[in-house]
């Protein structure tokens, strides 16, 4: 559910980069458009939580390959290898703002040799990771080494275990995060990114981490009310096609922008969210659809072929390998 949310995020960050992926730079956020807004609630949010969940679900699969495969980490080693083919076919085919590569890339150098070290090594250079590049005055993907890491401690010491029973420690994190993420986000906007550097650099970076922890920690809340059955019933099915919507966005969002008359660089901000909704209003109806037939979305069924070199059932009704 969480994987499902963070990827309707990242495709509303991501909707006028793709369809600019010819112009000559990618669009900055902001302007007069009303733009803005992306930078305060959506650019550089989203792409934490889908990060820390990738370094989470990775140690949760070493945990399950131990008990079933004689040689876990070559196992691993595949997927992560596969991941790398697909990324690489849509950077080249399709935009070059493409995160699979980098994911796969860093999953192989960073994330898939921590598994050797005690967790209380991985959860300390996941801090380095992470504040390094904060001192430095970077963002983005530089950050996404810490990223994997933290979700990776977190498995290994039993925070995703006790993830579907807390409450208390979800309520004082998010209302820390919340309470530091206001300042966070007001000094982001009184640099503006006009003043450029490392200094603005740093704070939006600080900024995004902070309204990513407090998104996390509101949506983990909200699912012990009543509202958990709509919240799995909206992300869920997105969530566990992620591979395929994420993909499949993007040959949507480059085939509405191609539409005779359209002219993506002046896109608003409401027709950005209406371009978002679409494209996540049909991925969710699909995928609902799908899901209730077959076991895996077709990516990911694709993806476990080539990790374990079997074929695993994908219609419903038959044995299946192990989720």
């Amino acid at each position: 559910m969480l994987r499902g949310f963070a990827l309707c995020g990242i495709l509303l960050a991501n909707i006028k980069p793709i369809a600019n992926v010819n112009a000559d730079a990618v669009l900055a956020t902001g302007g007069e458009d009303g733009l803005a807004w992306l930078g305060l609630f959506v650019d550089q949010r989203f792409f934490p939580i889908f990060s820390l969940l990738f370094g989470l679900g990775f140690s949760l699969l070493l945990e399950k390959e131990e008990e079933r495969a004689a040689r876990p980490r070559v196992v691993l080693a595949r997927r992560l290898l596969v991941l790398l083919a697909i990324g690489l076919v849509h950077m080249f085919v399709f935009w070059r703002g493409d995160i699979l590569t980098i994911y796969a890339v860093v999953g192989l150098v960073v994330l898939l040799p921590s598994t050797w070290l005690p967790r209380w090594a991985v959860a300390g250079l996941a801090g380095v990771l992470l504040a390094v590049p904060l001192v430095l005055g970077s963002n983005g993907v530089v950050l996404v080494p810490g990223l994997f890491l933290l979700g990776s401690a977190l498995t290994r010491y039993g925070v995703t275990a006790r993830m579907e029973r807390a409450t208390w420690g979800p309520a004082v994190l998010g209302t820390g995060f919340a309470a530091l993420a206001v300042p966070a986000v007001w000094l982001q906007v009184r640099l503006g990114e006009e003043a450029g550097g490392a200094v603005f650099s740093t704070v939006f970076a600080v900024a995004g981490l902070l309204v990513a922890g407090a998104y996390v920690c509101g949506v983990l809340l909200l699912l012990r009310t009543p509202l958990r059955p709509v919240l799995q019933t909206v992300f869920a099915p997105l969530g566990r096609m992620a591979l395929t919507n994420y993909l499949g966005a993007t040959v949507i969002v480059l085939v509405i922008s191609r539409i005779p008359g359209w002219q993506p660089e002046s896109w608003s901000s409401v027709t950005v969210v209406l371009v978002a909704a679409g494209v996540l209003g049909a991925q969710r109806v699909v995928s609902g659809w799908w899901l209730r037939r077959y076991r895996f979305g077709p990516m990911e069924w694709l993806w476990r072929w080539a990790t374990w070199l079997r074929r695993p059932p994908l219609a419903r009704g038959r044995d299946s390998l192990a989720s």
